[in-house]
């Protein structure tokens, strides 16, 4: 089980400042969605020059163009790019095969996916690397979360990584660990904490626990 900052409300200045202080407790750095629109890919640029042995993971929420668009967050040195596990099958098959041909992986988003257990067998037959069932901010502000969700994925798929991802903080995260995705993404659990370092060193020891 690997764990995922996820930076999203943040400029690069601030979040390079927020990795080096829970750099050692964390596997991926996420530059979130916000921050590729308001900074654009350079952002993952100089993530990865600051911090090049660590995985870093574009958020672009690709619908279309896939192609086009993980070449481009590839060639700024992202490891891994997002797609919406929405777009069409087309779109998915695109990302997938520009990834495959730049050694970068693709993590399908499920989120606004209405039919989690169907999508997430088509997915896994298309061949993205993970698929993440991710509760949005305003779904969060209304109490939601992904577990069940979670459960229905692993139990369909049969090559692909699961990722969970939206509001995970330490009081939520023995309830995640049990349906032992590999990858769990935390945000502000981690990100707006007053000590950064104990929460990223906390939520790790959890999941290394498993």
């Amino acid at each position: 089980m690997k764990l995922q900052l996820a930076l999203d409300l943040v400029n690069i200045p601030e979040a390079i400042e927020v990795v080096k202080e829970v750099e050692e407790h964390i596997d991926i750095v996420e530059i979130g969605t916000p921050v590729v629109i308001n900074e654009g890919l350079k952002a993952v640029k100089e993530m990865k020059n600051a911090f090049p042995n660590l995985t870093v993971l574009a958020d672009l929420k690709i619908m279309d163009a896939a192609g086009y668009e993980v070449s481009q967050a590839s060639e700024a040195g992202a490891d891994i790019i997002t797609i919406l596990g929405a777009a069409e099958d087309q779109s998915i098959k695109g990302a997938v095969e520009e990834a495959k041909k730049r050694g970068k992986q693709i993590l399908a988003d499920m989120i606004a996916v209405k039919d989690i257990e169907t999508r997430a067998k088509e997915l896994d037959e298309l061949g993205v690397d993970y698929i993440c069932v991710h509760t949005g901010y305003d779904l969060q502000a209304v109490g939601k979360n992904s577990f069940e969700d979670l459960a229905t994925i692993k139990r369909v798929v049969k090559n692909t990584k699961t990722a969970v991802a939206g509001g995970i903080k330490l009081e939520t995260l023995p309830e995640v660990i049990k349906q032992k995705p590999d990858l769990v993404i935390v945000g502000g659990g981690i990100a707006t904490q007053d000590d950064k370092h104990a929460a990223a060193k906390s939520i790790k020891e959890l999941i290394n626990k498993g």
